[in-house]
């Protein structure tokens, strides 16, 4: 079972790679810039959608607005990108936004980062997989009330795209993202030589008129008017979402990489920006109407509403259909390739996550296995965690696209903001003590950009949550709530128990009398369930013993060297090479050759496990100690000696056991069990 589970995973996400190869992984920047900002340019494909949606409430004629709303967001972004330009060469481990904020804020406010990216990311992932559904949906009929199930297996297909490997998943959505920008841009090009040329068409909803709300009689004036716009550029934000995660997937790009990431984000942002404001001029000249509730808010000249007949088509689709008039396959292409790009703006959130997830899985503030690298070289268990989250996401909302859309822009400018002022921080403390001038005004610039951003991302965030709040933003508030409630509660668990393991200068326990048989000691680190374990081996008396450890990370083998010379154990500590980062493979291979040489030897392997006392900790704990049991108890001339040890959590859970033990049990009277002693 074991090697068909194997066979299985190797056709699935394809043969190991080593860890020396790491480098052969990471992305230049023509691969980069789809694979990390492919969520930030599909933006491009709904944020006009959302700012004409907004304006129309107002009638036809406050569409006029949208150019200089859409060049407010356009600001804004470039603005925010150029900070991070900073943030990417000052903190290049991956950490983004989230290392900025926990260095310079505190770690409070790292962690109200850290929820609100992971919040966003699996936003990210359910409103673009969401949209590309509904896209597939109006196409094809059949599909017509299972977007939820289509919307689940494109999640697992990208999954799975991403789990062959950063580099591989970033080839296979290049070219898409590449021919969506040449799509929207040659659309605007033909446009505006169209417009300059008087060739320029109209779009087919230019000859309706839109119905403005009742509470809006007198268009953009006064206080109501002035609040619809706000909300129109909070809706245009969305345009923002997904520049973060080049930040957090600085370790990916080739070197010099934080070069290679800001440049990666300065072509970004010009692109996106762009894009934006030219969508939006050219629907304006085109005449797009685009409205919520399109049978009754758009009317005929007449007055008659269009009625339930008509079928609204999103703005790029009508913008393209206008300008590619006597040329529909031009028009199909930019169609399919815009439906095709809100798909992919999924696979930002999993090269961005899983960095983030190993992160924090690095400080402990969610579980340890998501700062492992899988058999590709890709987190593997940060891509699965992701999109067990986002399919349960789309499942409960059922995929519908303009339920998940207003909880999606919060979280961006939550981390934003705070990274901003982290940034300022950050300058503010290095400046006293840089004495070259020349630097000192380098830094200056960097903290006024950074102060810049921190006050409009600010602004943002205030006009998000009050215009979102109330349609839904309040249900992102309380995922983060909750989200760092609960990475909270791990990094307590984790700190309890390093607290509580933390070997100290008791070593004496490690300096007892030895035994007799073949027997290895496997550990990690020094401390007591590891000390425990190799007290136990040697009162055994063995008459060969191995203290044995796997080289998977290559600083914890250093320091695990460190601490056995200071601690001058009499007895060799063997290091087994392990350069596809397995801990499993190593151990039975070693155990194998071991059984080889002296077939007669009974081998006796000491596993250190926490003994806890919660379901939850099980999945915290004693993972790869599990795995190893499982395979060595089929090994013939082989016994595992699992050496517990109980941590404090444990302690109810075990009286828990010996009061039920020490009950009456049916039968006990018959027996002569009965004794008042029991």
């Amino acid at each position: 079972m074991p090697d068909l589970r194997g066979a299985a995973k190797r056709l699935l996400v394809g043969r190991p790679v080593r860890s020396e190869n790491l480098g052969r992984t990471l992305l230049p920047k023509r691969l980069a810039l789809p694979v990390f900002a492919s969520d930030a340019l599909s933006s491009v494909a709904y944020a006009p959608d959302e700012i004409l949606l907004t304006l129309a409430f107002a009638g036809t004629s406050a569409l006029v607005l949208s150019p200089w709303v859409g060049l407010a967001v356009a600001v804004v972004m470039l603005v925010v990108i150029a900070s991070y330009r900073q943030n990417v060469r000052a903190y290049p481990s991956g950490g983004g936004n989230y290392e900025v904020a926990t260095e310079n804020l505190g770690g409070n406010a790292g962690l109200t980062v850290a929820s609100a990216l992971v919040v966003d990311y699996v936003l990210t992932v359910a409103v673009s997989v969401s949209a590309g559904a509904q896209y597939a949906a109006a196409a094809l009929p059949g599909l017509a009330g299972h977007e939820a199930q289509a919307a689940v297996v494109v999640v697992l297909l990208i999954a799975l795209a991403n789990l062959h490997g950063v580099r591989e998943s970033g080839r296979a959505f290049a070219v898409p993202v590449y021919l969506y920008i040449g799509g929207i841009g040659i659309t605007a090009l033909v446009g505006f030589v169209q417009y300059l040329t008087g060739h320029l068409g109209q779009a087919e909803s230019a000859s309706y008129q839109i119905v403005h709300r009742s509470d809006l009689d007198s268009g953009l004036v006064g206080l109501a008017g002035a609040l619809l716009v706000l909300r129109a550029f909070a809706s245009g934000s969305v345009a923002l979402t997904g520049v973060e995660a080049i930040s957090n997937g600085v370790p990916a790009f080739r070197k010099p990489k934080p070069k290679n990431a800001a440049t990666t984000l300065a072509l970004l942002g010009a692109i996106s920006a762009t894009l934006l404001i030219s969508v939006l001029v050219l629907s304006r000249l085109v005449g797009v109407n685009y409205v919520e509730n399109p049978a009754t808010d758009l009317v005929t000249s007449s007055g008659q509403p269009v009625g339930d007949d008509y079928q609204q088509y999103p703005v790029i689709s009508q913008l393209a259909h206008a300008v590619f008039q006597g040329f529909l396959p031009a028009f199909y292409f930019v169609a399919v390739v815009a439906g095709v790009i809100l798909v992919l703006a999924a696979n930002t959130a999993f090269n961005g996550f899983p960095v983030l997830g190993s992160v924090l899985g690095r400080d402990g503030y969610l579980p340890r296995q998501l700062h492992t690298r899988g058999d590709r070289l890709a987190y593997s268990n940060g891509i699965i965690a992701l999109a067990v989250a986002a399919i349960v996401l789309i499942w409960a909302f059922d995929a519908q696209v303009t339920r998940l859309i207003q909880l999606y822009i919060v979280g961006v400018f939550v981390s934003s903001t705070l990274s901003q002022l982290g940034m300022v921080r950050h300058w503010g403390r290095l400046l006293p003590a840089e004495p070259d001038p020349a630097r000192r005004t380098r830094m200056r610039r960097s903290r006024v950009v950074s102060a810049v951003g921190f006050v409009m991302t600010s602004l943002v965030l205030v006009v998000v949550l009050v215009t979102k709040l109330t349609h839904g933003a309040w249900i992102a508030v309380v995922a983060m709530l909750v989200v760092f409630g609960l990475m909270k509660g791990i990094h307590h668990h984790y700190e309890q128990v390093r607290a509580e393991l933390a070997l100290g200068d008791d070593v004496e326990s490690a300096r007892a009398l030895p035994s007799r048989v073949h027997a290895i000691v496997l550990v990690s680190n020094l401390r007591r369930p590891a000390v425990r374990a190799i007290a136990y081996a040697r009162a055994a008396r063995p008459s060969v013993l191995e203290v044995v450890t796997v080289g998977v990370d290559p600083d914890e083998v250093d320091e695990l060297r460190a601490e056995w010379d200071r601690l001058g154990l009499p007895l060799p500590l063997k290091i087994l090479d392990s350069p596809f980062r397995e801990i499993t493979r190593p151990v039975l291979t070693y155990v194998r050759s071991i059984r080889r040489e002296s077939p007669r030897d009974l081998v006796v392997v000491y596993v250190p496990e926490h003994v806890v006392g919660h379901w939850w900790e099980a999945l915290l704990h004693n993972q790869s100690a599990m795995r190893l049991k499982r395979r060595l108890l089929f090994m013939h001339g082989v016994v595992v000696a699992s050496v517990p040890w109980q941590l404090e959590s444990s302690a109810r859970t075990r009286a828990l056991a010996e009061h039920l033990d020490a009950r009456p049990r049916p039968g006990d009277t018959r027996r002569g069990l009965d004794r008042p002693d029991r």
